[in-house]
């Protein structure tokens, strides 16, 4: 079956995070959405099925004979279960890029205690500062190949509660039944890279910092290829 791309940012970032891949891939002739999760934390918890109603708005018409190829970064990657059983039928892998890894099944808490601690600090009327103000500069300034770049992505990123983070996401039993696949950068994510190869996964990396498709948009549009290549999956 054809393939369509579905690149999904982290909701503590914007669609611009993506952006440089899908213009690559589509410049190589495949189809790639960028659906915006800007707005799912508008209203009160729970905040997944606000992830998924927007990934499937982003998706409008998809033709039957195509199925989707779900790229998650950062955050998302817990999103892609769910997001997988509400779109039976139409599935056909779906790759973590620097990306957190949910269970088999059951729940998973959005943050680890030690991150929930640290933002906890951070909140202020219980609402976060944006993603990239967590951080001191020096972390930040090498996520960006150039200050246009940066200003433009830092500008897009919405301010969420503290309640996104404290929360979990339901992990529907059976979601990793289609060919998974992992994408690294490289630490702190090469811990959960090690452990999608444990659990049978393709496992690639592309040295680079945590935001590397903004830097080599080419790099990670052509691993992404190289991965769905080894699924089988084919040109639209």
């Amino acid at each position: 079956m054809a393939a369509r791309f579905v690149l999904i940012h982290s909701p503590s970032v914007g669609p611009r995070i993506w952006q440089p891949v899908a213009h690559r891939l589509a410049e190589l002739g495949w189809e790639a959405t960028v659906p915006s999760l800007l707005h799912v934390a508008d209203q009160g918890p729970p905040y997944w099925p606000r992830v998924v109603d927007a990934v499937r708005a982003g998706l409008g018409t998809a033709r039957q004979d195509q199925g989707l190829v779900l790229v998650a970064h950062s955050n998302a990657g817990l999103f892609l279960p769910v997001i997988t059983v509400a779109l039976p039928g139409q599935m056909l892998a779906s790759i973590f890029v620097d990306a957190a890894v949910p269970p088999a099944a059951g729940a998973v808490p959005v943050a680890p205690p030690e991150l929930l601690a640290l933002l906890r600090d951070k909140a202020l009327g219980g609402l976060l500062p944006r993603w990239t103000d967590w951080w001191d500069e020096e972390e930040v300034a090498p996520l960006f190949p150039d200050q246009a770049t940066r200003q433009a992505v830092t500008e897009e990123q919405p301010r969420l509660p503290l309640s996104y983070y404290d929360a979990s996401v339901p992990v529907p039993t059976g979601w990793d039944a289609q060919p998974c696949a992992y994408l690294l950068f490289g630490p702190p994510y090469d811990e959960l890279a090690a452990e999608a190869r444990g659990r049978g996964w393709i496992v690639q990396q592309l040295p680079g910092d945590h935001l590397h498709q903004l830097v080599d948009p080419d790099g990670v549009a052509q691993s992404l290829l190289a991965i769905t290549d080894q699924m089988g999956v084919t040109k639209p």
